[in-house]
């Protein structure tokens, strides 16, 4: 009996002393004395989710999230080559959750907000779907400045960030359908976009 006390005072001591030294061997790792497995880990799970949402590619890629001058510059149109012709001239944005709008140059009455969705495709590269819904013709001759409904329009982009992140450039296509799904006319193009800062003026966007 007095063999089995002696090695539970012994397991007792022993206990003790690890119990005394694990907050100086949490402290020499770098936490806090007041450590708390419960609070510190859903930190650990907030930071996770939020870099998740908001990550647009590798640490080195120039981030395509922000606010775009971009010119649209048709070189086809139906297949065939044209004089290059500027075909918009729109202001974008583009969102870390990886949707886009743009306000193009058309007129409000005639519609001029179109919406897309957008993918990260290899260093600072990205591309565009980007559809503008149901609208009027453009430009139009009518009474009232209103045209007469037409069908979407379908852009896709694919385009390449500088690296100092203040500008891209690359191609698109355009491919205009009427009421009933048919093509209108389809136009393929180069453009270039550049970006909008607190110091951007409205004469830079109309230079």
């Amino acid at each position: 009996m007095r063999s089995t006390n002696c090695k539970l005072a012994s397991m007792l001591v022993a206990l003790v002393l690890a119990l005394i030294t694990v907050p100086g061997a949490l402290a020499q790792c770098g936490f806090s004395k007041n450590y708390k497995p419960a609070s510190w880990q859903p930190s650990i799970g907030t930071a996770h989710l939020a870099r998740t949402a908001f990550d647009d590619g590798d640490a080195d890629d120039a981030s395509i999230v922000g606010m775009w001058h971009v010119i649209f510059t048709a070189k086809t149109v139906n297949g065939n080559p044209i004089s290059d012709m500027v075909i918009d001239n729109a202001l974008t944005v583009w969102h870390s959750d990886h949707t886009e709008i743009m306000n193009s140059v058309r007129p409000p009455q005639d519609g001029n907000f179109c919406l897309g969705v957008w993918k990260r495709t290899g260093t600072s590269s990205y591309y565009l779907n980007h559809f503008a819904w149901f609208a009027n013709q453009f430009p139009n001759n009518t009474n009232n400045g209103i045209g007469a409904p037409v069908g979407p329009a379908r852009f896709t982009e694919k385009v390449t960030v500088s690296p100092d992140g203040q500008h891209f450039t690359g191609t698109f296509t355009l491919t205009a359908y009427d009421t009933g799904g048919n093509v209108m006319v389809a136009f393929t193009g180069a453009l270039s976009g550049t970006r909008i800062t607190t110091s951007t003026t409205t004469s830079d966007l109309l230079q």
